[in-house]
């Protein structure tokens, strides 16, 4: 159980402990900061509340750190990520109930979270053996006007100290996409877990403890944002930022001044559907992107563009999966489970209103009670309507009725947001026509939008992010070129005469 067994030393009391220097400590501060459960409404955990000195110390541990892990051999480092992995997965079960209690997680999908992020770890160890065990040879006479005079070796270096943040909707795996490529590339790390999903991630990390990794090499601080949120961020010691997030990153990102960015900052994912479209198809597709984790993931269909020709049978067809959806506690894995936060709840109720008011038709009745929304599509969405354009990261979606490709793609095309979007059709021709004309990092074909698997380029343009995640791309982002040039006295040919 959570907190219990080899996780006991992870609390102190009723409050879990930060992670630095090898060792999990209480906070100079003697404050703490209050997980409500989601569904409870009611405190579940406490962790510690940082100070700012305790993450100037956390950052002067890393960097020392990260010098000598720097030097450590590649099949060590694989070595202990693999044995890290192993550790996680045997432990899914207490990881996985943080899941359910701080964010409300369904059973099944938190135990899927946890396995999936030990086989990212695996699969990051013997990803960064290949792509960091080659580097490049070039030889000078291949540019106009130059012998054989200079031989260059490239090869891939760490960047240092990477600040690593994850959302609450994914706090373990998207804490380990973060954190395998980080360590694989000879970099420390340094972990500011999202408060709903924290205690998941302090059990995440003592499973790397448990892995033996080097003292400081890992650290993790828990806290208010507006106490070391900032002050993190803009840290000196910081050599690259991973996050994940909404709009806090756009934030980050022009404060950060000339620190490598890995973001990912949410979307409005589209979901086009042609008249030749296999409506049975899409119907499930939708209902699976648009509701699973009460549509509480970056890649959820936040919006259906279907032509009016084949409307009326689409939604239908999407309504009758609605109606077999479960809605209720994580704890007996239901489909709709509350939403994270009361805050969250209002802001969804907010976009429905905005709906009614402007006469969208409502397909099932709107509910709520507490945290807990009912799964609901709303048809004939016009574009004047908020919920058109804004994310609601709840069980609510939209149709809007088109009757032309381009009037898909313009509505795509006009959000500030271009993470993923689908299509669905049974002409490849078009779905290739349409897949480059909207302006996202990925377009799916007659399926769901979705992040993985986890090797998979993942990324956004616009409001949606910068750079791209994945497994590779997070290694070779995590890194530098360091270039090795050989200066030779006389030009020099393979094979050549003397």
């Amino acid at each position: 159980m959570a907190g219990n067994g080899v996780f006991a030393e992870i609390i102190d009391g009723e409050v879990y402990k930060y992670y630095c220097e090898g060792e999990w400590r209480k906070s100079a501060s003697g404050k703490s900061v209050a997980i409500i459960n989601p569904t409870t409404r009611k405190t579940q955990y406490k962790v510690q509340a940082c100070t700012q000195e305790e993450v100037n110390k956390v950052m002067e541990i890393a960097k020392a750190a990260q010098k000598s892990w720097a030097k450590t051999p590649l099949w060590k480092r694989a070595e202990l990520l693999h044995k890290a992995a192993a550790i996680l997965k045997e432990h899914k079960a207490p990881i996985a109930e943080c899941l359910v209690k701080e964010i409300a997680k369904p059973a099944k999908d938190a135990v899927t979270e946890v396995v999936r992020s030990g086989d990212l770890v695996s699969y990051t160890a013997e990803e960064g053996v290949r792509i960091l065990g080659e580097g490049k040879f070039l030889v000078s006479d291949s540019f106009p006007g130059n012998e054989r005079t200079k031989y260059c070796l490239t090869s891939k270096i760490p960047l240092g100290v990477i600040l690593a943040i994850p959302p609450f909707n994914y706090p373990v795996n998207l804490a380990v996409s973060k954190i395998a490529p980080a360590l694989i590339a000879g970099n420390s790390l340094v972990l500011k877990p999202p408060t709903q999903g924290a205690v998941a991630a302090l059990h995440m990390v003592h499973c790397f403890h448990l892995a033996g990794f080097p003292k400081g090499l890992i650290s993790c601080v828990t806290g208010k944002g507006s106490e070391i949120g900032d002050f993190l961020t803009m840290h000196p010691g910081v050599n690259c930022i991973s996050f994940t997030g909404g709009d806090t990153g756009v934030a980050i990102s022009k404060k950060a001044g000339m620190v490598p960015l890995q973001m990912e900052l949410g979307g409005k994912d589209a979901c086009i559907v042609l008249d030749d479209a296999d409506l049975d198809l899409a119907a499930g597709n939708i209902v699976k992107g648009g509701f699973s984790y009460s549509g509480q993931r970056c890649t959820a269909v936040k919006v259906v563009l279907v032509m009016e020709s084949v409307a009326d049978t689409l939604v239908e067809k999407v309504n009758a999966k609605v109606a077999k959806l479960t809605v209720g506690p994580p704890e007996d894995n239901c489909d709709i489970t509350p939403v994270v936060s009361e805050s969250s709840a209002n802001f969804i109720e907010g976009l429905v209103m905005d709906a009614k008011e402007k006469d969208a038709i409502f397909c099932q009745p709107y509910k709520r009670e507490g945290n807990l929304i009912w799964p609901l599509l709303l048809d004939n969405v016009r574009p004047d309507m908020r919920i058109a354009w804004e994310e609601p990261f709840g069980p609510v979606l939209p149709v809007i009725r088109i009757n032309s490709v381009e009037e898909g793609i313009h509505h795509c095309n006009a959000s500030n947001f271009g993470l993923q979007g689908c299509v669905f059709t049974k002409d490849i021709n078009k779905a290739i026509l349409i897949s480059d004309a909207m302006e996202t990092g990925t377009v799916q074909i007659n399926s769901a939008p979705a992040r993985g698997p986890d090797h998979f380029p993942f990324q956004g343009i616009k409001d949606s992010g910068i750079g791209s995640q994945g497994i590779t791309n997070s290694i070779n982002m995590m890194t530098k070129v360091k270039t090795t040039v050989i200066n030779l006295p006389t030009p020099s040919y393979t094979m050549g005469k003397l």
